[in-house]
Protein backbone atom coordinates (compact mmCIF):
# COMPACT_ATOMS: atom_id res chain seq x y z
CA UNK A 1 0.00 0.00 0.00
CA UNK A 2 1.32 3.42 -1.28
CA UNK A 3 0.78 6.67 0.81
CA UNK A 4 0.91 9.91 -0.46
CA UNK A 5 3.90 12.11 0.14
CA UNK A 6 3.70 14.68 3.19
CA UNK A 7 2.36 17.64 1.19
CA UNK A 8 0.42 20.63 3.57
CA UNK A 9 -2.65 21.99 1.92
CA UNK A 10 -3.15 25.42 2.45
CA UNK A 11 -4.04 26.51 6.29
CA UNK A 12 -1.38 24.03 7.89
CA UNK A 13 -4.08 20.87 7.08
CA UNK A 14 -2.41 17.88 5.85
CA UNK A 15 -4.21 16.23 3.10
CA UNK A 16 -5.67 12.62 3.79
CA UNK A 17 -3.31 9.89 2.83
CA UNK A 18 -4.61 7.97 -0.71
CA UNK A 19 -3.52 4.98 -1.71
CA UNK A 20 -2.97 3.88 -5.22
CA UNK A 21 -6.04 1.85 -6.08
CA UNK A 22 -6.60 1.71 -10.25
CA UNK A 23 -3.45 1.52 -12.37
CA UNK A 24 -2.54 2.68 -15.15
CA UNK A 25 -4.27 0.23 -18.01
CA UNK A 26 -7.53 -0.04 -16.12
CA UNK A 27 -7.69 3.91 -16.12
CA UNK A 28 -6.87 3.83 -19.77
CA UNK A 29 -9.25 1.00 -20.56
CA UNK A 30 -11.71 2.88 -19.01
CA UNK A 31 -11.42 6.17 -20.54
CA UNK A 32 -11.05 5.25 -23.79
CA UNK A 33 -13.65 2.54 -23.72
CA UNK A 34 -15.89 5.45 -22.36
CA UNK A 35 -14.85 7.83 -25.86
CA UNK A 36 -15.27 4.40 -28.21
CA UNK A 37 -18.45 4.12 -26.75
CA UNK A 38 -20.04 7.38 -27.39
CA UNK A 39 -17.89 6.97 -30.62
CA UNK A 40 -19.66 3.76 -31.68
CA UNK A 41 -22.69 5.04 -30.77
CA UNK A 42 -22.85 8.44 -32.87
CA UNK A 43 -21.54 6.58 -35.88
CA UNK A 44 -24.32 4.21 -35.34
CA UNK A 45 -26.10 4.54 -38.62
CA UNK A 46 -24.34 7.21 -39.77
CA UNK A 47 -21.02 6.78 -40.58
CA UNK A 48 -20.85 2.82 -41.33
CA UNK A 49 -17.01 2.32 -41.64
CA UNK A 50 -15.78 4.32 -38.64
CA UNK A 51 -18.58 2.60 -36.65
CA UNK A 52 -16.88 -1.13 -37.78
CA UNK A 53 -13.66 0.23 -37.09
CA UNK A 54 -14.68 1.51 -33.06
CA UNK A 55 -16.61 -1.70 -32.43
CA UNK A 56 -13.26 -3.31 -33.53
CA UNK A 57 -11.32 -1.19 -31.31
CA UNK A 58 -13.79 -1.77 -28.20
CA UNK A 59 -13.34 -5.55 -28.93
CA UNK A 60 -9.78 -5.61 -28.54
CA UNK A 61 -9.87 -3.34 -25.37
CA UNK A 62 -12.46 -5.73 -23.88
CA UNK A 63 -10.37 -8.60 -24.89
CA UNK A 64 -7.13 -6.93 -22.78
CA UNK A 65 -9.34 -5.83 -20.04
CA UNK A 66 -10.33 -9.31 -19.68
CA UNK A 67 -6.36 -10.92 -19.50
CA UNK A 68 -5.91 -7.49 -17.38
CA UNK A 69 -8.41 -9.03 -14.75
CA UNK A 70 -6.66 -12.46 -14.35
CA UNK A 71 -3.20 -10.55 -14.51
CA UNK A 72 -3.27 -7.05 -13.54
CA UNK A 73 -3.04 -5.92 -10.06
CA UNK A 74 -4.80 -6.63 -7.35
CA UNK A 75 -7.81 -4.67 -7.85
CA UNK A 76 -7.61 -4.96 -11.52
CA UNK A 77 -8.25 -8.60 -10.94
CA UNK A 78 -11.70 -10.39 -11.20
CA UNK A 79 -11.39 -12.24 -7.92
CA UNK A 80 -11.12 -9.03 -6.40
CA UNK A 81 -14.62 -7.86 -7.31
CA UNK A 82 -16.51 -10.64 -8.40
CA UNK A 83 -19.03 -11.33 -6.19
CA UNK A 84 -21.81 -13.90 -5.72
CA UNK A 85 -25.34 -12.66 -6.57
CA UNK A 86 -26.32 -12.84 -2.50
CA UNK A 87 -23.38 -10.50 -1.54
CA UNK A 88 -24.10 -7.87 -4.49
CA UNK A 89 -27.89 -8.21 -3.20
CA UNK A 90 -26.87 -7.59 0.09
CA UNK A 91 -24.73 -4.84 -0.54
CA UNK A 92 -27.42 -2.92 -2.16
CA UNK A 93 -30.35 -3.54 0.55
CA UNK A 94 -27.41 -1.72 2.79
CA UNK A 95 -27.00 0.88 0.18
CA UNK A 96 -30.95 1.25 0.27
CA UNK A 97 -30.42 1.75 4.22
CA UNK A 98 -27.10 4.06 3.47
CA UNK A 99 -25.15 1.46 5.62
CA UNK A 100 -23.13 0.37 2.99
CA UNK A 101 -19.51 -0.32 4.28
CA UNK A 102 -16.50 1.59 1.85
CA UNK A 103 -14.36 -0.07 -0.11
CA UNK A 104 -11.07 0.21 -1.36
CA UNK A 105 -11.45 -1.21 -4.87
CA UNK A 106 -14.61 -1.60 -6.22
CA UNK A 107 -17.72 -2.27 -4.31
CA UNK A 108 -20.06 -5.40 -4.80
CA UNK A 109 -22.50 -3.39 -7.27
CA UNK A 110 -19.64 -2.03 -8.36
CA UNK A 111 -17.92 -5.42 -9.22
CA UNK A 112 -21.17 -6.92 -10.71
CA UNK A 113 -21.65 -3.87 -13.13
CA UNK A 114 -18.19 -4.23 -14.50
CA UNK A 115 -19.17 -7.69 -15.55
CA UNK A 116 -22.21 -6.88 -16.86
CA UNK A 117 -21.11 -3.95 -18.54
CA UNK A 118 -18.05 -5.95 -19.84
CA UNK A 119 -20.94 -8.74 -21.17
CA UNK A 120 -22.74 -6.51 -22.57
CA UNK A 121 -20.38 -4.81 -24.64
CA UNK A 122 -18.89 -7.98 -25.77
CA UNK A 123 -22.02 -9.15 -27.20
CA UNK A 124 -22.83 -6.11 -28.90
CA UNK A 125 -19.46 -6.40 -30.54
CA UNK A 126 -19.82 -9.85 -31.37
CA UNK A 127 -23.48 -9.64 -33.29
CA UNK A 128 -21.57 -6.01 -35.00
CA UNK A 129 -18.80 -8.36 -36.36
CA UNK A 130 -22.16 -11.10 -36.93
CA UNK A 131 -23.42 -8.75 -39.11
CA UNK A 132 -20.12 -8.54 -41.03
CA UNK A 133 -19.89 -12.25 -42.40
CA UNK A 134 -22.01 -13.65 -45.61
CA UNK A 135 -24.49 -15.64 -42.99
CA UNK A 136 -25.67 -12.58 -41.62
CA UNK A 137 -24.79 -10.10 -44.40
CA UNK A 138 -28.24 -7.68 -44.11
CA UNK A 139 -29.73 -9.24 -41.45
CA UNK A 140 -32.59 -7.42 -40.35
CA UNK A 141 -32.85 -9.63 -36.92
CA UNK A 142 -28.95 -9.62 -36.01
CA UNK A 143 -29.22 -5.52 -36.58
CA UNK A 144 -31.99 -5.07 -34.28
CA UNK A 145 -30.46 -7.57 -31.53
CA UNK A 146 -27.46 -5.33 -31.78
CA UNK A 147 -29.11 -2.01 -31.65
CA UNK A 148 -31.23 -3.70 -28.60
CA UNK A 149 -27.79 -4.49 -27.02
CA UNK A 150 -26.44 -1.49 -27.46
CA UNK A 151 -29.06 0.68 -26.10
CA UNK A 152 -28.76 -1.93 -22.88
CA UNK A 153 -25.59 -1.15 -22.46
CA UNK A 154 -26.62 2.80 -22.69
CA UNK A 155 -29.01 1.63 -19.60
CA UNK A 156 -26.49 0.19 -17.98
CA UNK A 157 -23.99 3.32 -18.01
CA UNK A 158 -26.46 5.06 -16.62
CA UNK A 159 -26.84 2.35 -13.47
CA UNK A 160 -23.23 2.99 -13.19
CA UNK A 161 -22.84 6.61 -13.76
CA UNK A 162 -25.58 6.86 -11.22
CA UNK A 163 -24.11 4.26 -8.74
CA UNK A 164 -20.73 6.04 -8.59
CA UNK A 165 -22.33 9.72 -7.64
CA UNK A 166 -24.29 7.51 -5.10
CA UNK A 167 -21.28 6.32 -3.29
CA UNK A 168 -19.30 9.14 -3.67
CA UNK A 169 -21.82 11.35 -2.01
CA UNK A 170 -22.39 8.12 0.34
CA UNK A 171 -18.39 8.10 1.16
CA UNK A 172 -17.03 11.65 0.93
CA UNK A 173 -14.95 11.00 -1.89
CA UNK A 174 -14.59 11.57 -5.47
CA UNK A 175 -15.06 8.34 -7.46
CA UNK A 176 -14.93 9.75 -10.44
CA UNK A 177 -11.41 11.94 -9.60
CA UNK A 178 -10.26 8.70 -8.50
CA UNK A 179 -10.35 6.93 -11.56
CA UNK A 180 -8.10 9.55 -13.20
CA UNK A 181 -5.85 9.88 -10.30
CA UNK A 182 -6.35 6.11 -9.27
CA UNK A 183 -5.91 6.81 -6.28
CA UNK A 184 -8.55 6.89 -3.09
CA UNK A 185 -8.34 7.90 0.43
CA UNK A 186 -6.70 5.28 2.59
CA UNK A 187 -9.50 5.46 5.50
Amino acid sequence: MQVAGNATEAGGVMPPATVKVWDGFVRVFHWSLVALFIGAFVTGDEATKAHVAIGYAIAALLALRVVWGFIGPRHARFSDFARSPRAVMAYLRDVALMKAPRHIGHNPAGGAMILALILMLAATCATGVAMTTSAFWGSKIMEEVHEVLANATVVLIVLHVAGVVMASVMHGENLIKAMFTGRKRAT
